[in-house]
């Protein structure tokens, strides 16, 4: 068994902790104790909050794992003492003071954001005939469909919310890039991972949605954080 038994999975925008369902069994017969959180998607506080209320209830060490909107939630409840390390799953990994805007604002938008509709409630969704081609242009249709359907909107205040102190600055982090992404700029993955100081970063010809489409990679990486964080 690994050092590092607990996993805990951080959800992005436009789902929730089902996203994880690739992942969850391989962990899950690996013998790790596997949590995934249901974040409210209404702030960046609320959902920090909720995320570090799961951890707290973890017995012992503990690996945070997000993806997309979720990596932003993990480098702020990062600090719960029980957490050794982070894994970003094609996600946001801001430094303090940053918003996901003003990372966005850094390069062109992505071919998603064209598809991102808002709703009279200040709640932003994808458009579901567009949301394979934006989100996961290599999940199969059924998949995509379900997802589309599914998807939990994120209150649009979540793209201004200004990030903490990062977790990332005193815990190990690592880091998956994915090269077809149409949601973050792989470009801009690339350099959150530089920026961190990632242990390692996995490059996969993947879309966004690179946890439902190459789950076994994304359990290798969560594999050997597992393995190696302390």
């Amino acid at each position: 068994m690994p050092s590092v038994k607990n996993i805990v999975l951080v959800h992005g925008a436009w789902g929730d902790g089902s996203h994880w369902r690739r992942v969850i069994p391989p962990l899950h017969a690996k013998g790790y104790r596997v949590s995934a959180v249901q974040n409210p998607l209404t702030s960046l506080t609320d959902d920090i909050d909720r995320t570090a209320k799961l951890v707290a209830m973890q017995e012992g060490p503990t690996l945070l794992v997000g993806h997309s909107y979720g990596g932003a939630v993990i480098t702020g409840a990062g600090h719960a003492p029980n957490v050794v390390g982070l894994v970003y799953v094609a996600a946001f990994a801001p430094d303090e003071g940053d918003s996901l805007g003003s990372i966005f604002a850094r390069r062109d938008a992505p071919a998603g954001a064209a598809n991102i509709r808002p709703d009279k409630n200040g709640f932003l969704w994808i458009a579901a005939d567009k949301f394979r081609e934006s989100f996961g242009q290599d999940v199969d249709e059924t998949e995509a469909l379900v997802m589309a359907v599914t998807q939990k909107p994120i209150a649009a205040r979540c793209f201004e919310d200004k990030s903490g102190p990062p977790a990332w600055k005193t815990k190990p982090s690592w880091y998956q890039v994915s090269t077809a992404d149409h949601m973050i700029p792989p470009e801009t993955e690339a350099w959150m991972a530089e920026r961190i100081g990632a242990r390692k970063t996995v490059t996969l010809p993947a879309s966004h949605a690179s946890l439902a489409s190459q789950p076994d990679a994304i359990v290798a990486l969560i594999e050997e954080a597992a393995n190696s964080a302390t």
